[in-house]
């Protein structure tokens, strides 16, 4: 039920009238648990369904024709599945389970309709999307401009800061269940290149990824290793 969900208690996502919650719980059609390694979306498939991850991890991607693999983003709690299909009919990346995860599950034939006859939270739709673009924009300025050390140090920040926002951090540490090589898809970089970077930062005392955690000592001067502003994420919306 909507008005029991999970999110609402993170400081991450603003508020949902009591109202809103009802028109949104009428638009879901249920929950999916699934276990790590399920594909959720596949690239050039119609989806029908949409989805709000409720609990666990994963990751969009985007394979290549020789078999190279672009990591779009990793997936979090609240982040938004499946919108490229509920507008263009068919997914242009992929979305793969990392860990089990929870799912809110919409009917993406109804996705028109909730959108047009509610404008409140079609306004949201509408700011995830911005929000996702501002995103992709800064990951392309990281891989075409940054260096692997300022890039690595602007990946974790970006991540630990997320995970911070979602109570998922305890003393300084959260989980990042996911391999470097995914990291380094995201990236651009070898996985060598990575590797060598990653224990740079563990050397400089800034932070430590290994076993599944993520480890940050000092978030400002990660941040500023990563040449981006120390500064909390304002509440979003969600679905």
């Amino acid at each position: 039920m909507c008005e029991t969900c999970p999110l609402h208690k993170s400081e991450l996502f603003q508020d949902v009238p009591d109202d809103q919650r009802q028109i949104t719980q009428r638009y879901k059609s249920g929950e999916l648990r699934v276990e790590p390694g399920t594909p959720l979306m596949m690239e050039g498939s119609n989806a029908p369904q949409l989805y709000t991850a409720l609990r666990g991890m994963g990751l969009r991607y985007t394979t290549l024709p020789n078999g190279n693999r672009q990591v779009i983003n990793f997936i979090f709690p609240g982040d938004f599945i499946g919108l490229q299909a509920g507008v263009m009919g068919e997914m242009h990346h992929s979305v793969e389970a990392t860990t089990s995860m929870t799912l809110c599950v919409f009917d993406r034939s109804e996705f028109f309709n909730f959108f047009k006859s509610n404008p409140y939270r079609g306004y949201d739709i509408t700011w995830m999307a911005a929000t996702e673009e501002h995103f992709l924009g800064d990951s392309l300025a990281t891989v075409g401009q940054r260096s692997a050390y300022e890039a690595v140090s602007w990946a974790l920040y970006k991540l630990f800061q997320k995970g911070d926002a979602l109570g998922m951090v305890n003393a300084a540490q959260m989980p990042l269940p996911f391999r470097q090589q995914d990291l380094a898809d995201a990236l651009g970089l070898s996985l060598v290149h990575t590797n060598k970077t990653l224990a740079k930062l563990r050397s400089k005392q800034l932070a430590s990824w290994s076993d599944g955690k993520l480890q940050v000592n000092d978030c400002e001067a990660l941040a500023e290793a990563a040449l981006v502003e120390h500064e909390p994420l304002k509440p979003r919306p969600f679905l």
